[in-house]
């Protein structure tokens, strides 16, 4: 039999029937779908982890959510489709019944678009009067044009003058960066910044409740999270790496030399050992690869190797790397 050749905005009459149908028993065997492809097509039925000859139900708001979602981020044209999705989930939302709870609806959200990914954190920042964690990654300097600076500084500003406290975490290397001591000059309130020589990606969670990490490479996809489950889980590692880190602002906390060995260097030689290259240390540790080979140099020099290999097994030895060291 061939296929039915529609959008699921024009699902068929007898799609419709079955579907409802499935609403209402939970369940139905595949081979009632036989005649309506679309169904399965389109995700509406899915086969049952338990028994792949049976198909069950998606709850139609889930179903709906994921539909629309899709559709506003097509173009202008794409707007009508959605009326029209609105229009045929109407009867089957009610057919549902309480199995259409707002539980089923995604707590998952792609933002695409710069611009748009700074909206939406804007809009939760103002409505926020509480906390903001973040982690901050030598790379969103690279990605982050002038004007978002002055932006960030204003939006960051207005939380702490409604008596929020922000707290973030950098790589090592920006302790001394302009731009991020910049911004410490220019923004007053409850703000406390620590250092660890890796940090994760980008991170923003905002009153403990929202949290953003980016989609892609280049920071033009971001998902905006409100899964209770999930934020929790990202705040615990960044409270975890947070008593791992090094106080950076306001008062700083010198990171002692451990018998002539820079904490830079260790944290190089930890990747050493671990038979990472050049060019993965820099990316790593968040400097170019020539400020990496001369402290690999200087590493060397202080331990008295005269090859890699040898600068491996004297890392070792040496016993800086142990917990006490």
């Amino acid at each position: 039999m061939s296929r039915c050749e529609h959008g699921v905005d024009e699902l068929c009459a007898a799609g419709v029937k079955l579907y409802e149908h499935a609403l209402r028993t939970g369940h139905i065997e595949a081979r009632e779908a036989a005649d309506t492809p679309c169904l399965t097509d389109f995700g509406l039925l899915h086969p049952a982890l338990d028994d792949p000859d049976r198909l069950e139900p998606m709850a139609p708001a889930a179903a709906l959510n994921r539909l629309l979602r899709a559709a506003r981020g097509r173009v202008a044209a794409e707007r009508r489709r959605e009326e029209r999705l609105v229009d045929l989930f109407e009867p089957l939302l009610r057919a549902d019944g309480p199995r259409g709870a707002a539980s089923d609806i995604p707590t998952i959200s792609v933002l695409s678009g710069i611009d748009r990914i700074g909206e939406v954190i804007t809009q939760a920042m103002i409505a926020s009067s509480g906390e903001l964690l973040a982690i901050q990654p030598h790379t969103t300097l690279a990605y982050t044009p002038p004007e978002r600076y002055a932006e960030a500084r204003a939006r960051d500003q207005a939380l702490l003058d409604r008596g929020g406290r922000i707290r973030t975490l950098y790589p090592h290397t920006l302790r001394h960066a302009p731009t991020v001591v910049g911004r410490y000059e220019q923004i007053h309130g409850d703000v406390e910044a620590r250092t660890l020589d890796e940090v994760t990606e980008r991170l923003l969670v905002i009153d403990r409740t929202v949290a953003f990490i980016p989609a892609s490479k280049d920071r033009t996809l971001a998902l905006e999270i409100r899964h209770p489950a999930l934020v929790k889980y990202l705040v615990t590692v960044f409270d975890r790496l947070w008593r791992l880190a090094t106080p950076m602002y306001p008062e700083p906390a010198r990171r002692p030399s451990v018998n002539g060995i820079t904490p830079r260097q260790r944290a190089i030689a930890a990747l050493l050992v671990e038979g990472r290259t050049d060019a993965v240390i820099a990316d790593r540790l968040g400097m170019n690869i020539r400020t990496a080979r001369v402290h690999i140099a200087k590493l060397a020099a202080t331990l008295g190797s005269e090859s890699r290999a040898q600068l491996g097994y004297l890392i070792a030895r040496s016993g800086i790397l142990d917990p006490e060291g």
